[in-house]
């Protein structure tokens, strides 16, 4: 191998060293087929993912989950009582998930809920770090793409919830887009 080579180049030449006289991903599959391997690791996956959503809440045991759940469902409480219109809650991209979208007028507004139990591990607020941040930009511009009206406004709020008291902090950052 060449040093004046592109990295590319090189990645690419490794891939197929690394890929030779291997059987094709269909031949594989093939006796996996026949045994029912794949069929059954899609319908597990698949049932696992609905509408979305990872899974059904009302299975959560995890404490974790539940005292996020109820934080949203307060979360939504709260801004219904202020005039907002949910749009959705739980809209997953990928991996990444906003909690909740609202809408009121053409101002819509991308929220993150946080829930503790106490700030013994500091505020809710600070859980929303530059990579979460970034994560929730991302799946904005999904959903701006897909459900976005050209007069809209949008903004990026969120809501701190500890031991069932609320703060909403409104305009919690901008990603410097539209």
């Amino acid at each position: 191998m060449s040093w004046t080579r592109s990295a590319a180049a090189l990645r690419a030449e490794r891939r197929s060293l690394d890929h030779h006289n291997q059987p094709t991903r269909a031949a594989s599959c093939a006796g996996r087929r026949e045994n029912g391997l794949v069929f059954r690791r899609r319908r597990a996956r698949l049932s696992r993912v609905t509408n979305g959503v990872r899974s059904d809440p009302a299975g959560w045991t995890d404490e974790r989950q539940k005292r996020g759940l109820a934080g949203e469902e307060q979360a939504i409480q709260y801004l219904r009582s202020r005039g907002w219109h949910i749009v959705a809650h739980r809209f997953r991209v990928g991996h990444t998930e906003v909690d909740l979208i609202a809408r009121q007028g053409s101002l819509v507004a991308f929220i993150e809920v946080k829930s503790r139990r106490g700030t013994a591990f500091g505020s809710p607020l600070e859980a929303v770090t530059g990579a979460k941040r970034r994560e929730l930009v991302k799946a904005a511009r999904v959903w701006v793409d897909r459900c976005g009206r050209p007069s809209d406004v949008y903004r990026f709020d969120c809501i701190a919830i500890v031991d069932r008291k609320l703060e909403h902090l409104e305009d919690a950052f901008r990603p410097g887009w539209r």
